[in-house]
């Protein structure tokens, strides 16, 4: 029986592994974690993370053929494959502070495969990680060998949160990287082997280590750009009075460019889209590129620029404070049907009207107060560092309550901010909503989530990204 452990039971290793555990009967997968309390939550009825389907996969297979251990070097040490999915938060001080990504986990997984590993190991980079990490790992595992044979493969993740499971089901592409050695194809071929089990033969690319580790980063920059290109375009709809979904979709309707990641929105979050480009512009610097580096910052910056923007927006159109109002938040993922709220455009846009002094009602479908509460008083990119190194009682911010009732956060508002695009936001009864709530009743849409011209019938002032203004704010400053 092939044996397969995952180091990282987060939002990559737990559903990934669940899926080959599910397609492939005839392998035992462990994933292991040296947090007791995200272990013993796969354990549970609770899974630690919320995806559409991962339930039902986790309750067939779990104690059948896919396990849950904090047991780390034990499963390391039986496993033919191992897969390590550990974090690679971007640096917050040293060199390349702010860009580089941190390998300390990725290091210390190395060192530990080595002191325990006592048969021949294939070792596959599943997180993100800059390009020629594989090298790196390679070093110390060859380095501290004692006879033992690694080969590391490449093989990123590609799976988009919300939709994972249907992406692991019926992924458009499986990318391994390998060494072009004898050895190296031979251990390509095994993890081939294993995707084979449900994925058709000609959407299982091979490539060398290189351009696998640079293809994630590459995918994740170029679908980033795509959001700030039509973001940096709905400013200029705004500004003209054009109408971003009309760009959008006229643009969307050539063949070459197509219709996805087109919708303007208040700008892209999640764990890899920022992360992964600083890593290139990063990676990019250190080889002497700078106009390529420059180029790619400003996908970031523009993204930055959009979550600027829609603050400035609301506190300008109400009479240039938010100081005392109650401003509700419906939403706060970085997107629908995830309870993730890693780099979610929702803290940026939260702190902005924080700093101005207003008072924020939160509510979310998924996101736990205490989650909501520890982001607001992070400092950037701590996120990503292991849960000890973060804020433990988030320091209680007494302008934000967080309620589970969009009815009960807008009561009394004074404006609203719809920051993810739940598919609830767009059948709530707005009339109530408008009765409830000061005058005059304001609502930005930050996800084209509502029927602008039908909450204007029935009295709100509306802002949505990149649409004609409402009269009330036409003459007012985009930018302060």
């Amino acid at each position: 029986m092939v044996k397969i452990c995952c180091i990282g039971a987060g939002y990559v290793g737990g559903p990934t592994m669940a899926v080959i555990a599910l397609k492939c009967p005839a392998i035992e997968v462990a994933v292991v974690d040296i947090s007791a309390p995200r272990i013993a939550a796969w354990n549970s009825d609770q899974l630690p993370i919320y995806e559409p389907g991962l339930d039902e996969i986790v309750k067939q297979c779990r104690g059948k053929n896919l396990f849950f251990s904090t047991a780390v070097e034990k499963h390391v040490s039986e496993a033919d494959i191992i897969f390590v999915s550990v974090n690679t938060p971007t640096k917050t001080q040293g060199l390349g502070a702010g860009k580089a990504a941190d390998l300390t986990y990725w290091e210390s997984a190395a060192r530990m495969i080595a002191d325990v590993s006592k048969s021949n190991k294939i070792v596959v980079e599943k997180s993100t990680v800059p390009v020629k990490t594989a090298e790196a790992i390679e070093k110390i595992l060859t380095h501290n060998s004692k006879g033992i044979k690694y080969q590391i493969l490449s093989n990123p993740e590609f799976l988009a949160e919300g939709t994972a499971i249907e992406d692991l089901f019926s992924p458009d592409r499986v990318l391994i990287g390998g060494r072009e050695t004898p050895d190296g194809q031979k251990a390509t071929q095994a993890l081939k082997e294993v995707y084979a089990h449900w994925v058709p033969e000609d959407r299982i690319i091979t490539t060398n280590l290189w351009s696998a580790e640079l293809s994630k980063l590459a995918a994740n920059a170029f679908l980033a750009q795509r959001i700030s290109s039509v973001n940096a375009m709905s400013a200029l709809c705004e500004a003209t009075g054009a109408n971003i979904s009309e760009v959008a979709h006229a643009v969307g309707k050539d063949t070459r460019i197509g219709p996805k990641f087109l919708n303007a929105s208040v700008g892209f979050g999640g764990s890899c889209f920022q992360k992964d480009i600083l890593n290139l512009v990063y990676i990019c610097e250190c080889n002497g590129l700078t106009e390529v580096a420059n180029y790619w910052k400003q996908v970031i910056k523009v993204n930055d620029y959009q979550k600027n923007r829609f603050v400035n927006r609301v506190v300008s159109s109400m009479f240039n404070t938010v100081s005392g109002k109650k401003i509700a938040i419906l939403g706060f993922a970085f997107k629908k049907d995830t309870g993730d709220t890693r780099e979610t455009p929702a803290i940026d846009v939260c702190k902005g009207l924080l700093g101005d002094k207003a008072q924020l009602s939160i509510y979310d479908l998924q996101v736990t107060e205490d989650q909501i509460r520890r982001d607001l008083s992070m400092k950037k990119f701590d996120w990503d560092h292991p849960i000890h190194l973060q804020p433990m009682s988030p320091a209680a911010v007494k302008e934000v309550s967080v309620v589970w009732d969009a009815y009960e956060a807008t009561k009394g508002a004074h404006g609203i901010c719809i920051l993810t695009e739940w598919d609830e936001f767009k059948t709530l009864d707005y009339e109530k909503i408008f009765d409830n709530m000061q005058k005059p009743a304001f609502l930005f849409d930050g996800r084209s989530v509502v029927d602008v011209e039908k909450l204007r019938e029935i009295g709100f002032i509306v802002y949505s990204i990149g649409k004609p203004l409402d009269a009330w704010l036409k003459d007012m400053p985009a930018m302060a």
